[in-house]
């Protein structure tokens, strides 16, 4: 019996495709039908003969459809499935793509039916993966599925088509978790952001199932990447992304605007962050009109007072301490802070502390006051007071050495040091200190602002032009320049054209 990759509904008067490849409003490979209907009446396919119909989407890639009343059974799922791995690459890409129309489904299915070989490579401590053939199709073909790099650990189904994630949202009663990154999130090197999301956010557990249980996911890409290659001349090349900073916005099923979540957060931060604004989404949704644009008003303006009390409490708890938080010379190139170079010494604090209590009298600090008064040195030490909430738990680690096989092996080569001299446990390390920065420094310099702008903007609030307002006021990366802040018009380079190259010249 010849395979089935697609889901044809067929009536006796008129026929349309059921399931439509998804048009992506951020990315072009998503592979999609042409909008041309099918007519077939009953008289030109007699009822008890199979036959096949080809399609072509927008790749021109052939995709065999059926006539069959088990399209719709898991049995026909489970053959995509196998199909998706196939080592024919066009049986595997009519498979993903059908798999990909099924919707969260199709994923389900394809982790279902693959999950031995998929936990033989996830589990906590193996680390390397075993780069063979069928693991390398089926971590492709999940990608491909999920629209999101790494999909085997975090089990997430991202939409791409904004329209499509309203649909689902509507029908399943959920909010809509829409992320706006640079490149895209199924490309290895998108943004350094949404590199940090899938690795350290979307793998984490408790976070995949609460996004998985709670929210319909989408994405759209702002604007592609910037790329580095150093060639080294030798065969030899490193490559990077740089600049660039992502944002996670819940939006009710109508589109608009509940919260945002700027840059990267800790797994346990987020989550909370995720809680405290779906308890707003929900209220919202049983409220209309004024009543629904006064509880987020008040929900704004409460959260970025509170906000702006803990950071003034963690600024007065790092300052009334006297040990000091040593800051790792990988995470800040700043100087070293009056502040800290006083704490260094007991005596000296002693002296200096009330010359600080007259620089920081105890009043309600502005915003203003917040900002200038926290130098590097003292994010450093109030990031160091909410470690906890930056901890990678075993999902997140298994990633992130897996994606580091040469490292882990040069550890293990010497057994008895591996705590303490493995690198990729240095790194991460070094990571959670950073994420814990991060997250302090987003949650009290963008999000209270955020807060701000949503307390007085209207609810209706176009979520794209909002997301513009963040690119260009809050990370700096204004559309308007098409160079991001990498070219200094100030700065010498003594090369061609100060060695800009542009496609438009």
């Amino acid at each position: 019996m010849k395979r089935q990759y697609f889901l044809l509904a067929l009536s006796l008067s008129l026929t349309v495709p059921l399931f439509a490849a998804e048009v992506s409003d951020s990315d072009s490979r998503e592979h999609k039908l042409e909008p041309d209907p099918f007519a077939i009446s009953c008289g030109s396919i007699p009822m008890d003969f199979a036959r096949d119909i080809t399609l072509k989407n927008a790749s021109s890639t052939s995709l065999t459809i059926l006539n069959s009343d088990r399209d719709t059974s898991d049995d026909f799922r489970t053959q995509l499935a196998d199909d998706a791995v196939s080592s024919n690459t066009t049986v595997a890409q009519s498979a993903i793509t059908a798999l990909r129309a099924f919707g969260p489904a199709g994923l389900e299915t394809m982790l279902k039916t693959h999950a031995d070989l998929i936990k033989s490579h996830s589990s906590p401590g193996i680390g390397i993966q075993k780069n063979d053939e069928d693991w390398l199709r089926l971590k492709s073909a999940l990608d491909a599925i999920a629209r999101q790099r790494d999909s085997y650990v975090s089990k997430l189904y991202w939409f791409t088509d904004f329209e499509q994630a309203r649909a689902a949202a509507l029908a399943s009663g959920k909010s809509i978790l829409s992320l706006r990154l640079l490149g895209n999130l199924d490309d290895e090197l998108s943004c350094a952001n949404s590199r940090f999301f899938r690795t350290t956010l979307y793998a984490n557990t408790q976070v995949s199932d609460y996004l998985r249980n709670h929210f319909i996911l989408h994405w759209k890409s702002v604007r592609p990447v910037p790329k580095v290659t150093i060639d080294f001349g030798d065969g030899r090349k490193l490559e990077r992304t740089i600049t660039g900073n992502s944002i996670h916005y819940v939006l009710d099923s109508d589109g608009r605007i509940i919260d945002a979540l700027p840059g990267l957060y800790g797994a346990q931060a987020f989550l909370t962050a995720l809680q405290q604004t779906e308890g707003i989404a929900n209220q919202c949704a049983t409220s209309l009109g004024r009543e629904r644009d006064h509880i987020l008003h008040e929900y704004h303006c409460a959260r970025a007072a509170t906000l702006e009390s803990d950071w003034a409490r963690d600024i007065a708890v790092v300052r009334a301490s006297s040990a000091t938080v040593t800051q790792p010379a990988a995470l800040s190139l700043a100087p070293p802070s009056a502040n800290a170079a006083s704490r260094s010494a007991f005596s000296k604090t002693q002296i200096e502390r009330p010359l600080l209590r007259s620089v920081f009298p105890d009043r309600t600090a502005t915003r203003a006051d917040l900002e200038a008064t926290t130098d590097d040195s003292t994010w450093a030490s109030i990031a160091a007071l909410h470690s906890d909430e930056a901890r990678l738990d075993p999902a997140s680690r298994a990633l992130l050495i897996a994606k580091a096989p040469s490292a882990l092996s040069a550890g293990r080569l010497t057994t008895s040091k591996i705590l303490i001299e493995n690198p990729v446990l240095r790194q991460i390390r070094n990571l959670e200190r950073s994420i814990s920065e991060d997250t302090v420094r987003n949650e009290y310099l963008f999000h209270t602002k955020i807060h701000e702008w949503l307390a007085t903007e209207p609810a209706t609030l176009n979520p794209d032009a909002f997301n513009s307002k963040v690119y260009t006021e809050l990370f700096l990366t204004p559309d308007s320049d098409p160079w991001l802040g990498l070219v200094q018009p100030d700065i010498c380079t003594a090369l061609e054209n100060n060695g800009l190259v542009s496609n438009s010249q």
